[in-house]
């Protein structure tokens, strides 16, 4: 059973034994219900706070859990009448205003997040496997953050300085181009994208994307109403010679681009086009917004990771963007975004109409985050740990379906398995959900009409490299399934 329906049962159960309470009385120790019912102690916790929030229990720190005294006298909510929802129809005609139904455009980024059943092998998501984040750590550092002086003070709106500071050594180097005034701390790398995208470009223009790109890019492109324009991607990074076609064809003013580990194709971007990328978007007039977002997913086996394209950077022509959540967890939603000059005050605008600013525990905790020593050692331990799991799906898929996989590098979560023409990719993932595997069919990772069948594999999802195997696998029978 897991965790989330054995809190749900074990709140049903305490909830009809709280009736049979008087109020007040105290509830059995939950050392007591763990032995009792035969489930851990975090489900104790949270199906208490279930409970609590519902205003049937109080807890008192020290003393314990007790019925609450205003739950017998609570008057029962009555159930809306069945078929009185009402007509919403109307909604269809003010909603049309809008450029396209939105959950169109966020289908792939759902299909991301979606939580798998127990019993399917996660080979889709996009962050690591929970047994690879520093859990314990982030407990730690979030107690230490939420004591540290004024750390429930409303931070500046473009971030602790501390923090910014911080991001600008990691990305520029010491005493490279940028400063901790560069830096516009983000609610994560998806938050950053947007804003970026809806600071740097008009409604209705021309965005330069990779091809294949991240689905989640495509869908931040498109809701900003901006037109996605793809340039083909190889093993070397972004076709250059095609990337100033594009620019001239389009006169487009914005180039969103990931030159390490690409996602979904792993390509690392050469140290020849780093150069050309930057030329070429300079003498366009253009920005290229640099999602580095797999910096710190680098492997054990990898060789030396090449500079960030903003390092090299002294006219503002890059807007990088970097953040944390990744590496440590999906609710740690801390990131930034560096640029300079004008482009930084639209930006820092943006931001600021949309959200504000990030709220400051979890700036303050961040800052405990990279400065403990623990966060490097955790670093180095995911890194070997996504070696493994990479070095475990290579073999298998080799073992179980020779030539669907090419070239893979060093870093990142992913591989890009490109199968034979023919194939429908989209069927192919239904038919491997079916088997108990479930990832990403490639249609969602193209501007435009793909050119070939593929599925992207990600095997940091995965519990450990023997789940990698297993997952393979069972997408070896589907496979074998559709060709039957």
């Amino acid at each position: 059973m897991n965790e989330r329906s054995s809190v749900t049962e074990l709140a049903d159960i305490l909830r009809r034994e709280v009736e049979r309470y008087p109020e007040g009385r105290k509830l059995p120790a939950s050392r007591a219900l763990v032995e009792r019912h035969q489930v851990s102690p975090v489900t104790v916790s949270r199906a208490i706070a279930v409970l609590v929030a519902e205003g049937l229990v109080v807890s008192r720190p020290g003393a314990g859990v007790f019925r609450a005294a205003a739950f017998a006298a609570a008057p029962a909510v009555p159930a809306p009448p069945a078929g009185r929802t009402g007509d919403l129809s109307w909604q269809e005609i003010a909603l049309s205003a809008d450029s396209g139904p939105r959950d169109l455009l966020a289908a792939p980024v759902f299909d991301t997040l979606r939580v798998p059943a127990p019993d399917v092998i996660d080979l889709n998501s996009g962050y690591p496997h929970a047994s690879l984040l520093p859990e314990r750590l982030l407990a730690a550092v979030l107690a230490r953050a939420g004591r540290r002086p004024g750390a429930w003070d409303r931070p500046p709106t473009d971030g602790l300085t501390e923090l910014r500071g911080w991001f600008a050594r990691d990305i520029g180097g010491h005493g490279g181009p940028i400063g901790a005034g560069d830096v516009l701390i983000t609610a994560g790398g998806q938050s950053g994208l947007t804003v970026a995208m809806r600071a740097l470009a008009a409604p209705g223009s021309p965005v330069l994307v990779e091809s294949p790109t991240y689905s989640g890019i495509l869908a931040v492109v498109r809701a900003a109403g901006l037109r996605p324009v793809p340039v083909p991607v190889d093993a070397d990074g972004v076709r250059t010679d095609l990337l100033a076609e594009a620019f001239a064809a389009t006169r487009a003013r914005v180039f969103l681009c990931q030159p390490l580990f690409q996602n979904p194709t792993g390509a690392v971007l050469s140290p020849v086009r780093r150069e050309e990328v930057l030329r070429i978007s300079r003498a366009a007039g253009a920005f290229v917004v640099e999602d580095d977002f797999a910096r710190l997913l680098v492997h054990a086996d990898a060789p030396a990771l090449p500079r960030p394209l903003a390092a090299d950077d002294r006219d503002g022509v890059v807007v990088h963007l970097r953040s944390l959540t990744k590496a440590a967890s999906p609710n740690l939603r801390v990131g930034a975004l560096t640029a300079r000059g004008p482009a930084l005050a639209r930006l820092r605008a943006t931001q600021v109409v949309d959200s504000f600013f990030v709220p400051r525990p979890l700036q303050e905790a961040t800052l405990e985050l990279v400065s403990d020593p623990a966060w490097a050692r955790h670093l180095r331990t995911l890194g070997a740990e996504l070696r493994d799991r990479r070095t475990a799906a290579v073999a298998a898929l080799h073992r179980e379906l020779p030539g669907v996989v090419g070239t893979h590098r060093p870093g990142g979560y992913h591989l890009w398995l490109r199968f034979p023409d023919g194939v429908d990719d989209t069927t192919l993932a239904r038919a491997a959900l079916r088997a108990g595997v479930q990832l990403s069919p490639g249609r969602p990772y193209h501007p435009a009409e793909p050119p070939a069948p593929h599925l992207r594999l990600s095997y940091a999802a995965a519990e450990s490299s023997a789940q990698v195997a297993e997952g393979v696998h069972r997408l070896r029978l589907a496979y074998e399934e559709l060709a039957d």
